[in-house]
């Protein structure tokens, strides 16, 4: 128990932790090289790492790419912890793949709720219980009942809060009651918002930090903002941030972050896999305001 304790601590160090995309090259292949140099300006700027989540768009790769994906993580030796999506529907294959990432060292895991299915609450708690009681990292329930189309029970949240490996709830409902509701049924597991325009709100909740897409493209700028959400120094943060967190919604994620990184020559392309077009953002244009305006705030604050 000391030993999870002990993990949970060094995880909750890390206020910022980015979804990280998955670039693809001009034939839809991921491309690895600039998979490598996201995580790198990622460790640079002292961001945990989400691989694997849906803004890494995990349902749309094969197990080898995943796989792939992992190893070349793994192998940078990045200073920042590394976490890994774990979803599903079908539990023998979910449970496949935690027993494959119980293999290498990564440090924690992010488990959403059961797709389609929409499971009540004993089914939810067997779920989560039965995944978190094969493995040995911390975990990370996560609530986004807009892609599941369930949301996560917070009586699941107070019945599972003992579990030796349950650390966290990413909260993505876009609601600062359902961050409260968890908040006061497990008051001591740590919570991140996964909604970057609601930081401000959820710090003052009490959020430990945000699980985020906006460090996509903002590394540095989005630590910061962070940080000064969790202190409560937010002056002259809005409407900067809720105007560039919104420019990166305008339809489904990751297809607007990854038209901003391809416009900052960050990936080579802007390409998403289907289900999902990139042909759906049909102007880049409050993508570029939003960019503009974070430039300006990071400007103004470090001189």
């Amino acid at each position: 128990l000391s030993h999870d304790r002990s993990a949970k601590n060094h995880l909750d160090h890390w206020s910022t932790w980015t979804a990280l995309v998955t670039p693809y090259d001009e034939s839809y292949n991921v491309d690895y090289g600039a998979i490598e140099n996201l995580l790198k300006l990622q460790d640079e700027a002292k961001n945990g790492v989400l691989l694997l989540g849906s803004t890494g768009e995990s349902l749309a790769l094969n197990m080898e790419e995943k796989k792939e994906i992992l190893k070349l993580a793994l192998s940078l030796k990045l200073s920042v912890p590394i976490m890994v999506g774990v979803g599903g529907i079908h539990l023998p294959e979910t449970m496949a793949w935690v027993e494959y990432l119980e293999s290498l060292s990564v440090d924690a895991y992010l488990m959403v709720t059961p797709l389609y299915a929409k499971p009540g609450m004993l089914g939810q708690e067997q779920w989560f219980s039965s995944l978190m009681n094969n493995v040995t990292r911390p975990c990370m329930l996560y609530n986004i009942p807009g892609r599941t189309g369930c949301p996560l029970n917070p009586q699941v949240v107070k019945a599972l809060s003992e579990h030796p490996r349950f650390w966290a709830v990413k909260e993505a409902s876009g609601s600062i009651n359902d961050f409260q509701n968890y908040r006061f049924a497990a008051p001591e597991i740590s919570f991140y918002s996964g909604d970057d325009a609601l930081m401000p709100h959820f710090a003052i909740a009490g959020s430990k930090g945000l699980v985020s897409v906006a460090s996509n493209v903002w590394p540095k700028e989005t630590n910061r903002y962070v940080q000064l959400c969790i202190k409560q120094t937010t002056q002259g943060i809005w409407p900067t941030w809720k105007i560039a967190s919104d420019s990166l919604f305008t339809t489904s994620n990751p297809v607007p972050v990854k038209a901003l990184l391809h416009h900052k020559q960050l990936i080579k392309t802007p390409f998403v896999r289907f289900p999902l077009s990139h042909l759906d953002l049909d102007s880049r244009a409050k993508l570029l305001t939003a960019e503009e305006m974070v430039a300006t705030w990071w400007n103004h604050l470090v001189q």
